[in-house]
């Protein structure tokens, strides 16, 4: 069972099923959702804009917009999970989250929203963990709960299930590649019912009823990294999907750090190749204590515009082609950052935007992260 929500500026009911359309639309991704409300004061006026905007970006039809009946079945399945939708900068949103790279506008929960407001650690590693290797996960995630923070994980099998469980007394969240009511793996499933009976979490920003793709995992990751003060490895190879996730906190300037073991196990490479780099080297929770900056406090939401009130929908900026030209030549394949296209066409920060915003919902436009756009061809 979802838990009452705590006390805060929250959006209407209105204005969160808008939300909850607009994130759902095509070509709509976390930092387009952002760039629409900021330009249009409210998701109902961006919806508005969407088919427009898509046909002037050069789409090749019309762009699929979710339905008021795709969002009546959704809040509806989120219901019989038990699960509530969150928007950025209401109370219960993980307050780091925020702060992170292209956070979602939308998260769906389960369990105790509680649990999400303290100061949190990531602990992932290898599925095929070692018993060495789950036991100092097991290690750390305890010492650390106690100390009192949350342990994030993705509920994989190995490191992640071992850290999930040492937490569940002092408090984990599962944080999901497809919607939170798909449980991957299935054999962990009473290890999530366990999570939310003693006051956890499992978070998504994927559609209830997701069935989890490879290429969600790496979206999944940028949401354990992005809500957490640090990432802790313990046991990576090589190619290991735990070192996306501490790239990732490192893109947002979040603290990695992991566990030294025996340079002939395979399933060290990646940990080891991470100390090489410079990561905190761990070998008990008080040593990333120790390592975590001084200030610990939620960032504040000073400054934090969202939710928004509904406002009047301001004329949009109508780009002539020459813009759109001039934009277009300067951008390829290679990633750019957004202020090297501005100073570049010496065009309006407002009217690149525009011109970006159409081109994504056209799906000619990838971002990627650090703020850097390119076309797809």
């Amino acid at each position: 069972m979802s838990t009452p929500p705590p006390e805060g500026v929250r959006l209407t009911a209105e204005q969160r099923r808008a939300w909850l359309r607009l994130i759902r639309s095509e070509n709509v991704g976390p930092q387009t959702f952002r760039s629409l409300i900021n330009h249009f004061g409210s998701a109902s006026a961006a919806l508005e804009a969407l088919p427009d905007l898509s046909r002037r970006g050069g789409a090749r039809r019309n762009i699929r917009i979710a339905s008021e009946d795709d969002i009546d079945r959704e809040l509806a399945a989120a219901e019989r999970a038990g699960a509530r939708f969150i928007g950025m900068g209401e109370p219960d949103y993980p307050p780091w989250l925020r702060h992170a790279d292209q956070p979602p506008p939308l998260i769906c929960m389960r369990g105790a929203s509680e649990v999400l407001a303290r100061p949190a650690i990531a602990i992932v590693g290898a599925r095929n963990a070692s018993l060495a290797g789950q036991r100092m996960a097991q290690r750390l995630a305890s010492g650390l709960g106690e100390a009192g923070f949350s342990i994030v994980s993705g509920l994989a099998r190995g490191i992640d299930q071992s850290a999930h469980q040492a937490a569940l007394a002092t408090g984990t969240v599962a944080v999901f590649a497809g919607g939170v009511d798909v449980v991957y793996p299935e054999e962990h499933r009473p290890l999530l019912d366990k999570i939310l009976a003693q006051r956890g979490a499992a978070i998504s920003e994927m559609a209830m009823g997701w069935q989890p793709r490879a290429r969600d995992f790496p979206r999944r990751n940028r949401i354990i990294a992005g809500m957490s003060l640090a990432t802790v490895v313990v046991e990576a190879a090589e190619r290991s999907g735990s070192l996306i996730t501490a790239r990732l906190a490192l893109e947002q300037n979040r603290e990695v750090m992991a566990v030294p073991a025996s340079p002939l196990d395979p399933r060290a490479a990646g940990t080891n190749r991470l100390l090489k780099q410079g990561a905190h080297l761990i070998t008990e929770a008080a040593d990333v204590i120790q390592a975590l900056p001084q200030i610990l406090a939620p960032p504040t939401r000073e400054g934090f515009e969202l939710p928004p009130e509904e406002s009047e929908k301001q004329p949009l900026i109508e780009p002539v082609n020459d813009d759109r030209s001039r934009i277009l030549e300067a951008l390829g394949p290679t990633p750019v950052h957004v202020d090297e296209l501005i100073a570049h066409t010496r065009l309006s920060a407002r009217l690149v935007a525009v011109v970006l915003l159409e081109l994504e919902l056209a799906g000619r436009l990838e971002r990627h992260p650090g703020g850097r756009i390119s076309l797809i061809y």
